[in-house]
């Protein structure tokens, strides 16, 4: 807890179903003063917090001894690995590495429908199982955490950089969870870039992951209907059961942000980003997701120079 970011608890806080757990509780301690400064609380407010939780004696200080538990479980950090959720309930863990097995396993029966040839925004293309027509960085649950919603940016950024552009199938949103995330997105120079990969802000609050994604284009959700097409969405949300994010879209699975916009790029769920190309460069070499990830130092500089309590206050 001396390493990890208020937002990061957060997240795994608010992610608790996720995990089979009703709620995940952190305790009261610098880190969290430390937030509600950031976050444009009153000296008085902050100071108020720290008094009460110490003379509460729930305040948590470096070194002290753990709190006793009826239960403790052990995790090894070193075991922790990318993964995904789905692909229709938010507690299937998916292997980033195994995520296109996933896909293949889960599709219906053997016999399946060839692909659809699709002519649509001046583009043909063909469409068919394992196509991505959603990728939506959307949801309270992460889309105020500065470190995925910066590093996200900053993937679309080295992914512009090498001529890298989402597939014209994809419908793509960006729905922050707080008017703060736009404003430090502009601060650090990532919202064009974002922006050019179709990742506009679309509102704030509950959009994709309640099934607020809108319609398909017409002729993208012609063919997945006549063709029996199972269409597959990402997104950072919380909630992916069947139907609940798009009609249309059997198959949902849940990833960081980052991954989001990795998955857009690639336009297919059938493909493994640990070694496949996500695309090609301007000069036509294939560029991996290893190429584009930022960083978690770079994320951090971006997070100490774009991100202020002015921000909080303004807001």
């Amino acid at each position: 807890l001396d390493h990890l970011p208020l937002a990061d608890r957060a997240t795994i806080a608010n992610m608790a179903p996720e995990y089979g757990a009703t709620c995940g509780i952190f305790p009261v301690d610098e880190e969290s003063l430390r937030y509600l400064a950031l976050s444009g609380r009153s000296d008085e407010q902050v100071a108020l917090v720290e008094a009460y939780m110490k003379a509460q004696g729930m305040f948590r200080l470096r070194g002290q001894a753990d709190a006793v538990y009826s239960q403790t479980l052990e995790l090894n950090l070193a075991d922790v690995v990318p993964s995904l959720a789905g692909p229709k309930r938010p507690q299937d863990r998916v292997l980033l590495s195994e995520a296109d097995q996933n896909l293949r396993d889960n599709l219906p029966g053997q016999d399946r429908a060839p692909a659809a040839a699709v002519n649509y925004a001046g583009q043909d293309f063909d469409l068919e199982d394992g196509a991505i027509v959603i990728a939506a960085i959307t949801s309270c649950t992460n889309t105020s955490n500065p470190a995925v919603m910066l590093g996200a940016g900053l993937l679309a950024r080295n992914a512009v950089a090498r001529g890298l552009r989402v597939k014209p199938w994809v419908k793509t949103s960006l729905g922050p969870g707080s008017r703060v995330v736009t404003d430090y997105l502009i601060a650090a120079g990532l919202m064009d870039d974002l922006e050019a990969l179709g990742f506009n802000v679309v509102g704030y609050g509950c959009t994709t992951c309640i099934g607020n994604s809108g319609p398909l284009p017409e002729p993208i959700e012609k063919a997945i209907r006549e063709n029996d097409i199972v269409a597959v969405s990402v997104l950072s949300g919380n909630r992916n059961f069947e139907g609940r994010v798009h009609a249309q879209v059997k198959m949902n699975y849940l990833a960081s942000p980052p991954l989001v916009v990795a998955y857009a790029l690639a336009g297919r769920m059938d493909v493994n980003l640990t070694t496949d190309p996500l695309g090609q460069d301007k000069d036509g070499r294939p560029v991996y997701l290893k190429d584009i990830w930022p960083s978690s130092r770079e994320i951090q500089q971006v997070i100490e120079t774009s991100v202020t309590s002015a921000m909080f206050r303004k807001s």
